[in-house]
This record gives structure tokens, C-alpha cells and sequence, in this order.
């Protein structure tokens, strides 16, 4: 898939693993971009690939694994423990060789954050932006927006979180996002070009 890609894409293709093995075959076939949601926890070698490969990668923040990040405890300062967790991230991924400018810093919304949390931090990213790496944020249908939204205890469904995404995508450039990552490319652009055109007045 990616090879038959390779040339026909005019954005880069982004590949997301925590695994060596398949970072390296991504990258040899077209991939441009190692998107990591452990942070390099769960492999710091991946850093030596994107090292070798000159390519970004990007760093996420999550609180425990995939299976238990949602199960708590959640962390008494958010803040403090995504700047933490991002600081010892960035910090690996430069011990191994990759660069300032290839790095990416991702916050992690919804990855073991608690809904209020998740807030919290959209609220607050300028303290992240001052990492001085670009921010990427991804909002788009999460479960703390189907949470907001829903109605006599349900959560309302991801087809009808595209108004929220909307709001989330436009704090989050605000504040200080660089990158956003949704599903709804077409909408969600509209939203970037507008948000970008308001904060290049201020």
C-alpha cells in the first residue's frame, strides 16, 4: 500500500507504530513521519530510527497502555504530568541522535486523561507550547466530547461530534497547536483556514 502510494501523495504519509521492525519497513516504503503514542516508552529505539531516517517523530503522552488508560487512577495534576511525561520523551528521542527540529510533542488527549482533564489541557496549552517544539492535538470525536454532548446518560455518537470537534480544533489553534489531526479533513479545514485568518490579526 504504501509503496503503490509513494509519489502519488502530495502530503506526507504518517505511520503509527511503537515497533522497530515496522517503522523501518514503513519508512523504506514511502512513509515520511513515526508517529509514537508511547512517547518512545515503549521502545527508545525507535528514536535511533528516526534518527537515521532524518524524519519527525512524533512524541505523545499517555498515562499507562492502551488497555489500561482509561481505567485510572488519573493523575492529581495533569499539567505537571504531561510536561513531565513530554520532557522525558523529548529527552530520549535527543540522547539517541534525533534532532530539535524533528521532534513533534503530541499532549495525548483522551489517552488516560480523565474528560475534565482533557479540558483542562486544551485550555492550557500555551504551558506546553513553551516546550518550543510544534503541537500536535487530536480532538477530533473523542469520547470526552460524546460525554459533553449526550443526552439522559448516553454518550452521543461519533457521527454527531463534528460541531465539538469543530470548537476543540479551534481552541487548540488558539492556544497554540501547530498540527491538528481529524477525520473530517474537508469541514475541519474550513475551521484551520478560518481560526488561522483570526489569530493572524492578533
Amino acid at each position: 500500500m504504501l509503496e503503490a502510494l509513494r509519489g502519488k501523495l502530495k502530503i506526507p504519509i504518517s505511520v503509527d507504530t511503537q515497533k522497530v521492525a515496522l517503522a523501518e519497513v514503513a519508512l523504506g516504503a514511502g512513509a515520511e513521519i513515526i508517529n509514537d503514542i508511547s512517547g518512545l516508552r515503549s521502545d527508545p529505539r525507535l528514536a535511533v530510527v528516526a534518527a537515521k531516517h532524518r524524519v519527525p517523530i512524533i512524541l505523545m503522552h499517555m498515562r499507562g497502555t492502551p488497555r489500561s488508560m482509561q481505567k485510572g487512577p488519573f493523575a492529581r495534576n495533569v499539567l505537571r504530568d504531561v510536561l513531565s511525561g513530554l520532557r522525558h520523551s523529548i529527552s530520549v528521542a535527543r540522547k539517541h541522535g534525533v534532532k530539535r527540529s524533528q521532534i513533534i510533542i503530541d499532549p495525548g488527549i483522551g489517552f488516560g486523561k480523565s474528560f475534565s482533564q482533557n479540558y483542562e489541557l486544551l485550555a492550557r496549552l500555551p504551558a506546553l507550547a513553551s516546550l518550543g517544539y510544534p503541537l500536535m492535538i487530536g480532538t477530533s470525536r473523542k469520547g470526552f466530547l460524546g460525554a459533553t454532548l449526550g443526552k439522559n446518560g448516553e454518550p452521543a455518537p461519533p457521527e454527531a461530534r463534528l460541531w465539538a470537534t469543530a470548537a476543540t480544533v479551534t481552541a487548540s489553534i488558539l492556544n497554540g497547536a501547530h498540527i491538528v489531526r481529524v477525520h473530517d479533513v474537508a469541514e475541519m479545514a474550513q475551521v484551520v483556514k478560518v481560526t488561522d485568518s483570526v489569530l493572524n490579526k492578533l
